[in-house]
């Protein structure tokens, strides 16, 4: 038996131990859903106490260092995008993902920052023909190797048709059953 074929070669589980019924797989999506549910209801208040409370001017004591870091940051997160698509590897998706949030984040601040000041408009072409397109092209090639995996594990467990769109698509495709995953193929071509 090939290492592909069999589930214990890489990861040393069996896919029994993770099945949909599984109850430490219901317990880590419970711990994961109250996880996210605490930081956006600490997060809200957080925000607004902030927008009501931080002066309108700040001097920063160490402003090329934040900005050299968040580059850095940035050129780190472009050259594992980079390197995962050099190698074709999934790692391509997340470093993706994370370089296109930097990204967004850069034009926010390069533009948000500026506002008022003559060097806006560098900011702003710099946003528009740069940082946002360039976010977008990640995005848009990180979707697209999620919509191919998708498609090729749907077509390895021998189901009919196409997968239903990603947000839609069952985290663990292969672990999910079938009647589930036919009924949102269903679903989904209903849309």
């Amino acid at each position: 038996m090939s290492e592909q074929s069999n589930p214990t070669a890489t990861t040393g589980t069996t896919v029994e131990a993770f099945s949909p019924d599984s109850s430490t797989l219901r317990r880590r999506h419970r711990r994961a859903v109250g996880q996210l549910a605490l930081c956006v209801f600490v997060l809200a208040p957080w925000t607004v106490y902030l927008a009501v409370s931080l002066p309108d001017r700040f001097e920063a004591r160490y402003w090329p260092m934040v900005w050299v870091g968040f580059d850095v940051m940035l050129l780190v997160s472009l050259a594992g995008a980079g390197a995962a698509v050099w190698l074709r590897r999934q790692a391509l998706i997340p470093m993706s993902f994370v370089a296109a949030t930097l990204l967004v984040c850069d034009a926010w601040f390069d533009v948000s920052l500026s506002w008022g000041r003559g060097d806006v408009w560098g900011s702003v072409a710099s946003a528009v023909l740069v940082e946002l397109p360039l976010a977008f092209l990640l995005v848009m090639r990180a979707r697209r190797v999620l919509k191919i995996s998708a498609r090729l594990a749907w077509q390895r467990l021998g189901l009919a048709g196409e997968p239903p769109p990603l947000y839609k698509l069952p985290l663990f495709v292969a672990l999910a059953s079938s009647s589930s995953i036919q009924l949102d193929l269903k679903e989904a071509k209903d849309i």
